[in-house]
């Protein structure tokens, strides 16, 4: 039997940040990542396929968007979708939280032991 590989919807994050995240899941752990730059394309790709987790910057460096509103609008569509927002704002963690996110990580704990043990749990 043939077991498909892990898919994490990586949404928002700029070029150098997807690489780094993209490789560190893809080298670590064996999960692929798809990118989705805005809300829309992130919305379209829960609409067609399915993903471990969606891994949401807090501002969206293609078009300033929230990655808070897009938490919101996920918790409705698809409450059981683990969501993790990517920000070292406590405030913006805590907030994503209390909508329904997992506990994330902020870009500077990204090569932590802690945050790959986190991550871990989702591939």
């Amino acid at each position: 039997m043939i077991m498909s590989a892990k898919i994490f919807l990586s949404v928002g994050q700029c070029d150098m940040d997807h690489g780094s995240i993209s490789r560190l899941l893809l080298g670590k752990l064996g999960v692929k990542v798809q990118r989705a730059d805005t809300a829309i394309e992130a919305l379209e790709a829960l609409k067609k396929s399915s993903f471990s987790l969606l891994l949401v910057n807090r501002i969206f460096d293609a078009d300033g968007d929230s990655g808070i509103d897009l938490i919101r609008k996920v918790q409705v569509i698809a409450p059981s979708q683990p969501v993790m927002l990517v920000s070292n704002y406590m405030d913006a963690q805590a907030e994503a939280q209390s909508l329904g996110a997992v506990p994330g990580f902020g870009k500077s704990a990204l090569d932590r032991p802690e945050t790959l043990e986190v991550l871990k749990s989702f591939a």
